[in-house]
């Protein structure tokens, strides 16, 4: 799933002005790919190591949220689209959140 918002998410900021390159673009891209990163490499650790990664990724997508929120404001993205990754978010979160807390 993580994996999937991160390609969503380059499949859309590929579409946002020049000018945000390396401004909203750049952030934006940088915590989509942190999602599925920090998963991946805390699945190598301890349970306890493993939730402190799991706490990042799921930091990294409320931060995606929240660029989703201003690219949207901006009028990068429709409503519609917005929402649309915003329920990827969420079911994202909430199934990442689920199976932290059968690691602790």
């Amino acid at each position: 799933m993580g994996l999937q918002i991160a390609k969503d998410i380059f499949d859309l900021t590929a579409t946002f002005p020049n000018e945000e390159k390396f401004g909203l673009t750049s952030q934006i891209n940088r915590c989509a790919v942190s999602m599925p990163s920090n998963i991946a490499e805390g699945s190598s650790r301890t349970n306890k190591s493993f939730s402190h990664f799991i706490d990042i990724a799921l930091g990294s997508s409320f931060e995606v949220q929240t660029q989703i929120l201003l690219a949207n404001f901006k009028g990068f993205i429709t409503d519609e689209l917005a929402e649309d990754i915003e329920l990827k978010l969420e079911e994202f979160q909430k199934s990442t959140m689920k199976f932290q807390n059968t690691l602790n």
